[in-house]
């Protein structure tokens, strides 16, 4: 059976953020992940976690600046020491909260950016943050990014995120599976998530197109989700998507997998 990791940035909003923490737990969660811990002290997370039997799955390097439409700093050339910050704040976190694995923003192209610079300077933060991960014994993951959610996002297909795992040769440099990411941007999802299973480090659903609670919308879920027990997947499934009401009223669909309420 999958095992599910409630996303404290889009799951449980009802509640103020460190709130968020024990409403997962009560719920029947084990895991979590969420988009940036950076508003919060490391410690304060971690006791959070802690009080709560919770493990932090996953978050995602700082963006730069989120409120004015940046989505990432890896392609864009002239930012590398920003974005080397970026990668030491980033390590900080993780160690505090035992985080396994970090997710690499991409970063958005403009219009009259040099493509193969772009590329150019992508793959080498890539390699430089993999490698310093690689030091603290933990994975970098790559996430597409589907058009209509990000529509100037870098780094769009499964195919072209697999082409830079493998040229890049690293063994903790992964593959994030986003389900709903990938409908969105192409389709094709069971043929995709078993061409590249043996490079996915980390998953996450939404229902398609709504972006809500998995049981809506056009993906069949039990099929998936089947199909990652079939695969043989040991990681755990991210549940990034936005409740369409009350957080609470909508998990109907994670009783169908055995996860019931009650405190961890």
């Amino acid at each position: 059976m999958p095992r599910f990791a409630a996303n404290l940035t889009m799951m449980f909003t009802e509640l103020p953020f460190l709130d968020r923490f024990s409403a997962a737990a009560e719920q029947g969660f084990h895991w979590v992940e969420y988009l940036f811990p950076y508003e919060f002290a490391p410690g304060d997370l971690a006791r959070a976690l802690e009080r709560n039997g919770l493990t932090q799955a996953l978050f995602n390097l700082p963006p730069g600046d989120w409120e004015a439409g940046e989505r990432g700093l890896a392609c864009l050339p002239g930012r590398e020491k920003e974005f080397d910050a970026a990668l030491e704040r980033a390590v900080l976190y993780a160690k505090a909260l035992r985080c396994p694995r970090v997710h690499l923003m991409a970063g958005n192209r403009s219009p009259d950016a040099d493509a193969a610079r772009l590329e150019r300077t992508y793959l080498n933060n890539v390699r430089r943050a993999a490698q310093r991960l690689a030091d603290e014994g933990m994975e970098l993951c790559l996430e597409p990014i589907n058009q209509y959610s990000m529509p100037d996002y870098f780094l769009r297909t499964q195919e072209q995120a697999a082409a830079y795992i493998e040229t890049l040769g690293l063994p903790n440099l992964r593959l994030q599976f986003d389900f709903f990411h990938c409908q969105m941007e192409q389709g094709n999802v069971s043929g995709r998530l078993r061409r590249f299973f043996p490079l996915i480090g980390h998953c996450q659903l939404a229902g398609a197109p709504d972006r809500h609670e998995p049981d809506q919308g056009e993906l069949n879920y039990p099929y998936l989700l089947a199909l990652l027990d079939e695969l043989g997947y040991q990681g755990v499934v991210g549940c990034e998507y936005n409740p369409a009401g009350k957080t609470v009223d909508g998990l109907g669909w994670l009783r169908a997998w055995g996860v019931v309420p009650g405190r961890c």
